[in-house]
């Protein structure tokens, strides 16, 4: 009897585990990311300034990390993702 009851709830719990694998869905938490097109006269100093409050330099280097940008040359009509 407690070897039927066990394998009862082991059962359910494997069920439980299966139902929720399938039904997960990601949270969106970081939301999409925005992609900004380069403009004439544009420079990641006032893309950044644009676009993120606090520090500047902060916000360029995430915008360098994101892009795998090597220096601060941007052209106009370049797409950039902001983090």
């Amino acid at each position: 009897m407690f070897c039927t009851t066990l394998l009862r709830i082991i059962g359910l719990a494997a069920l439980a585990l299966v139902v929720w694998s399938v039904a997960a869905r990601p949270s969106g938490a970081h939301g999409p990311k925005a992609v900004y097109r380069v403009k004439a006269y544009d420079t990641l100093w006032t893309i950044a300034q644009t676009h993120y409050g606090g520090d500047v330099r902060n916000a360029i280097w995430q915008i360098e990390h994101v892009n795998h940008l090597t220096g601060t040359e941007i052209s106009p009509g370049e797409t950039l993702v902001l983090p």
